[in-house]
């Protein structure tokens, strides 16, 4: 007897929010300070530390009293620090710093209202209700869903987002009715089991060629006048990438006919 083990996997939808403008100065409050107290946390604990228990014990009274986050976002700031210490332990280096751009929430100070789909998130003023400006993609991820955590980014355009984290049922596997072997080389980029096989002939051409055009732009540059040398720059710019993007379409053309 076979059993089958479904496993649900965790999406994350990005969701752009439609603060209004206090609100919108309310986030930048909140992702200032909490930033601000991830920083102090870091320079104010043994850098050793990556425990969020024994940090939360150090610092979690102090951290309430300057900045003024809620219990949660505190306990959210510590658990940043934890995590982005050890990610640089395992890259050899340490933490560089932190940035105003996001701020984690969990289920106690984030919740999702799917009938006039909106947000609701502790800030440092309070709670807020903030509309979600999103499609019908984002709508199909998000219904029937009760998620428990998220991610308040502040993008580089100003923007506001809200990375909600999912649950999703993966699609049943589909059992392959028949199959395709398929040989890979430079002479022919590709040979099927069933005898169809994709030459290499032009590729080789066109890199031939713009092999020779980029060496003959090379030599006229170095030995031209002023003028031709910066016509030559000229057109090695245009020329620059016309091979890669020619191989990546006949890449994509080949591949697409394989599936």
């Amino acid at each position: 007897m076979k059993y089958k083990i479904r496993m649900n996997q965790m999406l994350t939808v990005s969701c752009k929010l439609n603060p209004t403008p206090e609100q919108a100065s309310k986030i930048d409050a909140t992702l200032k300070a909490f930033a601000d107290a991830c920083a102090w946390i870091n320079v104010s604990t043994p850098e050793t530390l990556t425990n969020k228990t024994n940090m939360q014990k150090l610092v979690y009274q102090d951290v309430r009293a300057h900045f003024g986050l809620s219990a949660n976002l505190t306990i959210r700031a510590i658990a940043r620090v934890c995590a982005n210490r050890k990610t640089a332990r395992l890259k050899g280096r340490a933490v560089k710093g932190f940035v105003p751009t996001s701020a984690d929430y969990d289920a106690r100070i984030f919740s999702f209202n799917e009938k006039n789909w909106s947000v609701s998130l502790t800030l440092l003023s309070g709670r807020e209700h903030i509309a979600l400006a999103i499609g019908n993609y984002q709508r199909h991820l998000l219904a029937g869903q009760q998620p428990t955590s998220s991610t308040l980014v502040r993008r580089k355009d100003g923007s506001y987002y809200i990375q909600i984290q999912a649950d999703s049922e993966p699609p049943e596997p589909v059992e392959p009715q028949e199959c395709l072997g398929v040989d890979l080389g430079r002479t022919d980029i590709a040979h099927t089991s069933r005898g169809e096989h994709f030459c290499g002939q032009q590729l080789k051409q066109v890199r031939d060629k713009y092999t020779r055009a980029r060496a003959q732009l090379q030599h006229k540059a170095s030995k031209g006048t002023r003028s031709s040398r910066r016509r030559c720059r000229q057109l090695q710019q245009r020329l620059s990438g016309r091979e890669r993007r020619f191989q990546a379409h006949t890449n994509h053309t080949i591949s697409f006919r394989l599936v």
